[in-house]
């Protein structure tokens, strides 16, 4: 069975790249094209039936941009659930706040990179 990338969910990530919002327009100018340190990220890959904003295969590290829907009730819970769900898969999960990308962008960025440095991947 295919786990990454499942076909039947092409259609939805289409989507999510073509309407992305400005917050994931800005960190994927930084991170494609393996211009984040080279490692090589994928823009909304699916695992499972779970699609994350960014995914580094490599370092099995996912990231999520977090806009205002992930902070009502309904929001917390589907995230909870999909970082046990990655984690029990050995996938980490790092999520960032929209804000946080405007606010302090270097200080993002140096999350990212000590994610990256801890799963001694490379």
């Amino acid at each position: 069975m295919k786990q990454n990338n499942k076909p039947e969910l092409k259609q939805i990530r289409q989507n999510l790249r073509s309407h992305g919002t400005a917050a994931e327009a800005t960190l994927w100018r930084i991170l494609k094209n393996k211009q984040f340190d080279g490692w090589k990220w994928r823009r909304q890959h699916s695992i499972g039936n779970i699609i994350l904003d960014f995914y580094c295969p490599k370092a099995k590290l996912g990231i999520e941009l977090d806009g205002n829907h992930h902070f009502v009730a309904g929001g917390q819970i589907a995230d909870e659930m999909k970082t046990v769900f990655l984690q029990d898969i050995g996938i980490k999960v790092i999520h960032i706040e929209n804000k946080l990308l405007w606010q302090m962008p270097d200080d993002v960025l140096e999350l990212i990179r000590r994610e990256l440095d801890g799963s001694n991947s490379v």
